[in-house]
C-alpha cells in the first residue's frame, strides 16, 4: 500500500459545502466543510479501489483565478 497526496478545493453552495478533488475528477458535498471533506476522502478512496496503477495529475500550488464571461 502507498500514500498518495491529493489536493481539494471547498466552497459553500447554498446551504451545502462542495469539496472537489483537483487531482482526479471526484467531488462530494456535506452540511459542513469537514463533512464535505470526509465524504470526498471516502469517494476518492472508492475511486482508487481496485485500480492497480492509479493516474493522478500532480497539482502544485493551484491559483484561484476569476474570469468574466459575456453570455448571450
Amino acid at each position: 500500500m502507498r500514500t498518495i497526496e491529493i489536493h481539494a478545493v471547498v466552497w459553500k453552495e447554498g446551504r451545502q459545502y462542495v469539496a472537489q478533488c483537483l487531482d482526479v475528477d471526484v467531488s462530494s458535498f456535506g452540511s459542513t466543510e469537514a463533512k464535505a471533506l470526509a465524504r470526498l476522502h471516502e469517494a476518492v478512496e472508492l475511486w482508487f479501489d481496485g485500480k492497480k496503477t492509479p493516474r493522478v495529475m500532480k497539482v502544485k500550488e493551484p491559483n484561484l483565478v476569476s474570469m468574466d464571461l459575456v453570455c448571450a
